[in-house]
């Protein structure tokens, strides 16, 4: 009663200084006659909640509302730490596997080790429930400095070994790999734009140029993006000062530029953008200030094509409404956004798989182009088009040649992820007195017949029955995604399953061939 009385005193309120218009007024008389008059008693939080998400739906498909619990799900990744107790982990068989504890974190500090499995957390049991990761993870994360007791079954120990763990703030990174891919060239991939993501990328470059950088692969392929200002301060980093890096603009809105300010250090550094299709937002706009300033070669697949900002509206309760205020335009004046239907969310994200079926992905001259949007690169005069997306400079088909449907079906029933589990698991220590680094289980480590015997078994126990013509097709990608599996089980640097997975991933090979050919870059660039 206390919120309707409220409801109406601020109608009462607004109306008489004539600041509300008849439509508003029409949605606050609609709620209170719903909370006043229905048959049963609403709940008003949730016809608030109803209300606004309907709304929103009328508009572009980016503004959205997310309640408490989605807000702190979405923004975690992107502020770059969370509460938690610090493990990395999978489920084997219904349970929590340990795959690696986080260096310095609540788990390693208290003595949890890679590979054991947690059975109950505070007196509840998780092992074999086919509990969803989300599940476990809500009951494992909490406020920083509170407890939470787990029992973990060890191999070789028959009893139980109870572990109280006392939460703490637990990082996450933006920069996955990082490492030097080459003599003279480093490799460096980022997904997504975070609050940390800057500091982080320095550090990485930092270290990267004590070990002999010269040239520079950056791998934002499947990069969603993130804050805008993220984007804005890596691109400070490589260009000249006084160029301009994006503007925005919208309704109410007015025009706002972000310049280089000329303290990047990496500005002469010779660069190379991988992107895909999935590659969006942020991500657009660093591959966008970098080909409108022909400052590095974009290599790939046309990519998302979001050019809206959301500005967030956060409410008392936790929940919040992002909602686009404007459109970001690169330093040419493109909108990359893609077209869509206001109210039209799911023909909107239906549009790449019909980029797929239009053979987008795997013929260059069949990418949209809309000439009344081609416009010129700001040094040498490249064409480029707005209207949808980044056009990469150096076109990569996508690869399927290793796809079969016995790949599809081994992957989608986990047995790719379960099979390298139970191998580290029986061969942890073998692999690390075997290959003591990273970098030597790169070069020497190969899954032996039996390995793959063993593999191919464990598919026909699950219902995947073994083809001889499509497992020959699909091995040497089943081969690198086992591999990299272990590295990333194994060791604890966080590119290590990029490290291994690089050797067969057609746009690093690209980047590769175009950023060690300084001629080659000038003349897609148009400089010669």
């Amino acid at each position: 009663m206390k919120k309707i009385l409220t409801t109406i005193m601020l109608m009462a309120t607004l109306s008489a200084s004539a600041q509300i218009s008849s439509d508003a007024e029409k949605l606050l008389n609609a709620q209170y006659a719903i909370s006043s008059f229905y048959v049963d008693k609403p709940d008003d939080s949730k016809l608030t909640e109803a209300a606004i998400k309907a709304m929103l739906e009328t508009l572009d498909p980016h503004s959205a509302y997310t309640d408490a619990r989605e807000t702190r799900e979405l923004e975690e990744p992107l502020e770059g730490e969370f509460s938690g107790i610090g493990i990395q982990f999978n489920m084997k068989q219904d349970t929590l596997y340990v795959i690696q504890t986080i260096a310095g974190g609540p788990s390693e500090k208290v003595g949890i080790r890679a590979g054991d499995r947690i059975v109950t957390v505070n007196d509840t049991v998780i092992a074999g429930k086919k509990m969803r990761n989300t599940a476990i993870m809500k009951k494992l994360r909490g406020k920083k400095g509170t407890k939470v007791t787990v029992q973990v079954k060890r191999h070789g120990t028959p009893e139980l070994i109870t572990f109280r763990i006392t939460r703490d703030k637990i990082p996450l990174y933006s920069v996955d790999a990082a490492y030097m891919i080459e003599e003279g060239t480093a490799y460096v991939s980022i997904n997504n734009f975070g609050a940390k993501t800057h500091h982080e990328m320095m550090d990485a470059l930092e270290s990267l140029s004590r070990q002999g950088m010269k040239r520079l692969v950056l791998d934002l392929s499947s990069n969603g993006g993130g804050y805008l200002n993220a984007a804005i301060d890596l691109c400070n980093e490589f260009l000249d000062e006084g160029r301009l890096i994006v503007y925005t603009e919208g309704r109410a809105q007015p025009r706002n530029d972000a310049v280089a300010t000329g303290g990047g250090r990496w500005r002469d550094l010779p660069l190379v953008v991988i992107v895909n299709q999935y590659s969006a937002s942020a991500a657009e706009i660093f591959a966008g200030a970098m080909q409108d300033w022909d400052r590095a070669v974009i290599i790939g697949r046309r990519t998302f094509g979001k050019g809206l900002v959301q500005r967030p509206f956060r409410f008392q309760d936790g929940s919040m409404m992002r909602l686009t205020v404007a459109r970001y335009y690169t330093p040419s004046g493109r909108c990359i956004q893609k077209e869509y239907a206001p109210g039209d969310k799911k023909r909107y994200e239906h549009d790449i798989v019909d980029r797929e079926k239009s053979g987008e992905y795997f013929h260059a001259d069949s990418i949209h182009r809309v000439d009344s949007l081609r416009l010129s690169t700001l040094l040498t005069r490249r064409d480029i088009y707005g209207g949808g997306g980044i056009i990469p400079d150096v076109f990569v088909p996508l690869d399927t040649t290793h796809y079969t449907t016995y790949y599809r079906d081994l992957v989608a029933k986990g047995i790719v992820n379960q099979w390298s589990i139970s191998h580290v698991d029986a061969h942890r220590k073998e692999i690390l007195k075997r290959y003591p680094t990273l970098e030597e289980f790169d070069r020497g480590f190969t899954l032996t017949a039996a390995d793959i015997n063993s593999f191919v078994h464990m598919g026909e126990q699950d219902s995947v029955p073994y083809d001889a013509a499509k497992f020959a097709t699909s091995e040497p990608m089943l081969r690198a995604m086992l591999k990299g599996l272990i590295a990333r089980d194994v060791y604890t640097d966080r590119g290590a399953y990029a490290r291994v997975i690089n050797h067969i991933n057609p746009d690093v090979r690209q980047a590769l061939e175009v950023v060690n050919d300084r001629r080659r870059q000038e003349r897609i660039l148009g400089y010669r």
